[in-house]
């Protein structure tokens, strides 16, 4: 049952993440998008019926509409699938699952109370998805079987965001000493530890996985991509101890071009590069299969537990959900209910990308389980910082 709960909890905590601390670094370059992809979904089964079994189950009978953001399916097992669903609002004293100044560790660039937002219900909602419930977030369940564990989080600004939401999360179910440190090359390795437990929470900022001309953890918003498509490893050796992996890239891939360098000895951001000029979407997909090597090669899958978080929503144009023209979501207060409506910068190729990489390494016996965050962050409009937030933190 513990298993259950932690498990469910990884995913929770992601949901409460997105309901307290969505900020998304946006660079506007968006791709045509098509409207039907077919995809391969994980699902919980039986969680409810039976709550000692936790089975993922990947039915490719299911259509991802990704206009519609609806999920139909034609399996015949009896599956739940948690990333469709809905916000619901609950003010009945459970939400938020902290408060912002009672988390030492929650940065200015979150702290929208602090910063000027005068309306709270956008910490008071949790997602519901269609068909079951889970339990709600258990910080001590968490804590127990986080104990002489490390938990990192690997890729840009979300996963970031989800560090410092599972920090506050976490802050009041663990006693005695706490801290956080920076180290890894340039700043890039983040760390919280709760020694009585010997639990370890970090965060490593690699936007693009590999190395790329945005890796400085302070200085990374250019006008142009620039990587070295199979340098991975002075990343990822401080991947390699973890006990459970949570990787993501997507927003800096959203410019149209992305530059390869040829040289392994050329300074990235130098004089005088010479590179190759490649479409986004095949740069993302030579990315993905050096990060696929790489897990296929080093992780220790007897112990490492991996998930890949999806491709998340923006929110940067106001039409997308009847606004106004060159609008964002600056004063939005409530969530979308209609999840028909369709974000215009998300781009479904990029998911079938990512899907397909993940597909290969299963076939090789390694599973990294997709958390599948585009329909539940697409109802979230109002839980932006915007301009509710410290510019001078990060």
């Amino acid at each position: 049952m513990l298993k259950t709960i932690f498990y469910s909890s990884i995913v929770m905590f992601f949901f409460g993440g997105v309901a307290t601390l969505t900020f998304y670094r946006i660079n506007n370059q968006e791709a045509p998008t098509s409207s039907n992809v077919k995809i391969t979904l994980t699902t919980i089964a039986n969680t409810i019926t039976n709550p000692n079994i936790y089975t993922y189950i990947n039915t490719t009978a299911k259509v991802f509409d990704l206009r519609r953001m609806k999920i139909a399916s034609s399996s015949l097992i009896d599956t739940c699938d948690l990333f469709s669903g809905k916000w619901v609002h609950d003010n009945k004293g459970r939400y938020p699952l902290y408060k912002e100044d009672e988390c030492p560790y929650l940065p200015g660039d979150f702290a929208c109370l602090t910063y000027g937002r005068n309306d709270s219900k956008f910490q008071q909602w949790r997602w519901q998805p269609h068909g079951c419930d889970f339990p709600r977030f258990d910080g001590q369940a968490i804590v127990e079987k986080l104990r002489d564990k490390r938990l990192l989080f690997v890729g840009d600004s979300v996963n970031g965001n989800q560090w410092d939401s599972m920090m506050c999360m976490l802050h009041s179910s663990i006693l005695g000493k706490k801290r956080v440190s920076v180290g890894g090359p340039n700043g890039s390795l983040s760390t919280f530890k709760a020694s009585d437990y010997n639990i370890s929470v970090d965060y490593y900022w690699a936007p693009m996985l590999v190395e790329s001309n945005e890796d400085d953890p302070t200085n990374h918003h250019l006008d142009h991509r620039t990587i070295r498509i199979k340098s991975i490893e002075k990343h990822a050796r401080h991947w390699v101890d973890a006990d459970i992996l949570v990787f993501n890239t997507y927003l800096w891939w959203r410019l149209p071009i992305i530059k390869l360098l040829e040289s392994a000895e050329s300074l990235l951001g130098g004089l005088n590069q010479v590179y190759d000029e490649v479409d986004n979407l095949l740069a993302y997909k030579m990315v993905l299969e050096t990060w696929s090597e790489w897990v296929h090669a080093h992780v220790d899958l007897s112990r490492t537990k991996m998930f890949f978080m999806g491709l998340t929503a923006t929110h940067s144009r106001a039409t997308d959900w009847g606004g106004k023209k060159n609008e964002g979501c600056y004063g939005e207060t409530e969530p979308m209910m209609d999840d028909q409506l369709w974000e215009s910068g998300i781009d479904p190729k990029m998911l079938r990308i990512l899907e397909s990489s993940l597909s290969k390494l299963k076939s090789k016996g390694v599973n990294v389980k997709l958390i599948n965050i585009t329909q539940l962050t697409q109802c979230r409009k109002d839980a932006h910082p915007t301009v509710h937030r410290n510019y001078g933190v990060r």
